[in-house]
């Protein structure tokens, strides 16, 4: 006889589905304070760290977020940062402003950039096998920033030139001075873009990403690895894009050939 409570979800599961079946209801709407894990006890006959365990299920599925000494809230859905497939249109160049600055500024946020590291480094062979260079000297020059939005660090941008391009240019200093910024460095050098590979993908982010980023419990990232192809069908620039899934969108408008 197979025993009364055999195949039952733990209770934890069990308060985890009705507060989220509440909050996808609309009762608990988003920005809203969820009871307290003591008032959620005495509601649902549970000792507290049955409850603790039923919230850390809603934190890691990305529904609620966990506030020291304030309390658990509903996470609120933000306006999405739009990286588009025009991104590197010249139409945005009589703006004066990047794409992400102009997607800010549509949101009223002031958007910002923090420069944590330029550097010339040697390349892993995958890197230098994109940019067809050598693996055994320090052939690119590696450049990292945090891009904000207000307050919120949006994604981490990781850039990699072969250095043949980048030595003696604007693109070793933090501001890059040129008015079209790296790629109008790039054009000056030569390297016109023309076509662009993004390989996209979702996953769990590093530590050191959650630290960058003050990623909230069970927020995914979006990792995109852009290749930048010039006119002669030549690669001049990797950037790998980290960012969070919970303030960013992708949007591609592109001909299907």
């Amino acid at each position: 006889m197979p025993e009364p409570n055999e195949g039952r979800k733990p209770r934890s599961r069990e308060i985890a589905d009705e507060l989220r079946t509440a909050i996808e209801a609309g009762q608990y709407t988003p920005g809203v304070k969820l009871p307290s894990t003591r008032q959620l006890a005495v509601r649902y006959d549970a000792v507290r760290n049955t409850i603790d365990a039923a919230l850390g299920i809603l934190a890691q599925e990305g529904l609620v977020t966990k506030e020291h000494g304030r309390g658990v809230f509903v996470r609120e859905k933000r306006p999405l940062i739009r990286l588009g497939s025009d991104r590197y249109s010249p139409k945005y160049r009589e703006s004066g402003l990047s794409p992400f600055f102009i997607e800010c500024a549509k949101q009223g946020k002031s958007g910002r950039f923090q420069v944590l590291s330029i550097e010339r480094v040697k390349p892993e062979s995958d890197l230098a096998d994109r940019l067809k260079v050598s693996t055994k000297s320090k052939s690119v020059l590696r450049r990292e920033n945090v891009f904000y939005a207000d307050d919120d660090p949006v994604y981490r941008v990781t850039t990699w030139i072969p250095w043949s391009i980048a030595q003696g240019t604007g693109l070793l200093e933090e501001e890059v001075p040129h008015q079209y910024g790296i790629h109008g460095v790039f054009e000056d050098q030569g390297h016109v873009m023309t076509r662009i590979l993004d390989e996209v993908t979702a996953r769990m982010p590093t530590p050191t990403e959650v630290s960058y980023l003050r990623l909230p419990g069970g927020v995914p990232v979006i990792e995109v690895l852009h290749t930048s192809v010039d006119q002669e069908g030549e690669p001049y620039e990797v950037t790998k894009f980290v960012m969070r899934s919970d303030m960013n969108g992708l949007v591609y408008d592109v001909p299907v050939e």
